[in-house]
């Protein structure tokens, strides 16, 4: 297993995991204490890291939400609560289910390590999001937690190269969600509004953009060797049939 290859196996476990925590109902119910909708909550938990800046800042780092569905949603939490706040309540609620939930994996400690090493060699050039939540104090120590958190980043750093592979590739995000198995749907869920472009012209100019994605989230997973590459889709793999069976 190349790194590339480890990249693109790991990705839709890291997307699964990660939805896990954001659609926990005890995540959700909490959220709500905060007084603000899904939508504003969704915006500025994952780009409040970034502090006090303006949405078209925001839209940039996102990438593939429409940039007036971001201005909502940024302004909306700006009336009740400073988006850094939301970004700390959203580790804090991070940490708890990874405390409850992977605290009992078998192997979160071998996770936790391998993990934690692909995380430490990226080079977050490039990468505003992943660079922020990186450098976010940790709240909890426990293996578990920390555990949750490694797989954020990952999670984080794919989103971030994925922006740039498509950017690179000459499609818009728009353009990138068209082309993609979700179509006018995931434009819809991202806050796209119609007329939307056709996906037949530009669907195999995201499959280029794929590889060129996997190719830069491999630079990381070149920190470990080939049996660890697998043994860490593996735990992915393992921990994602535990929390969805």
């Amino acid at each position: 297993m190349t790194p590339e290859q480890a990249a693109a196996t790991a990705r839709p476990g890291l997307a699964k995991l990660v939805g896990a925590f954001a659609e926990s109902p005890q995540t959700l119910r909490r959220a709500r204490l905060l007084g603000l909708s899904g939508w504003a909550y969704h915006v500025s938990a994952r780009a409040g890291a970034l502090g006090d800046v303006r949405p078209e800042t925001v839209t940039a780092a996102i990438g593939f939400i429409a940039p007036e569905a971001v201005t909502d949603g940024w302004e909306a939490t700006a009336k009740t609560s400073e988006p850094m706040e939301v970004a700390t309540w959203h580790l804090h609620e991070l940490c708890r289910w990874g405390a409850d939930e992977l605290g009992g994996f078998p192997r979160v400690g071998r996770l936790l390590e391998l993990s934690r090493r692909v995380v430490s060699a990226v080079d977050a050039a490039g990468l505003p999001l992943f660079a922020a939540w990186r450098a976010m104090p940790l709240p909890d120590s426990s293996p578990g937690a920390l555990a949750a958190v490694q797989l954020h980043l990952l999670h984080e750093h794919r989103m971030g190269v994925q922006v740039v592979a498509i950017r690179a590739s000459g499609l818009t995000p728009l353009e990138a969600i068209i082309a993609g198995p979700e179509g006018e749907t995931g434009a819809v869920a991202f806050g796209w509004q119609p007329p939307y472009p056709p996906a037949g012209p530009i669907v195999r100019r995201l499959m280029w953009a794929e590889s060129v994605a996997d190719a830069l989230a491999g630079q990381a997973f070149g920190a470990l060797n080939r049996e660890e590459r697998v043994e860490l889709c593996g735990l992915l793999e393992s921990l994602v049939h535990r929390l969805t069976s």
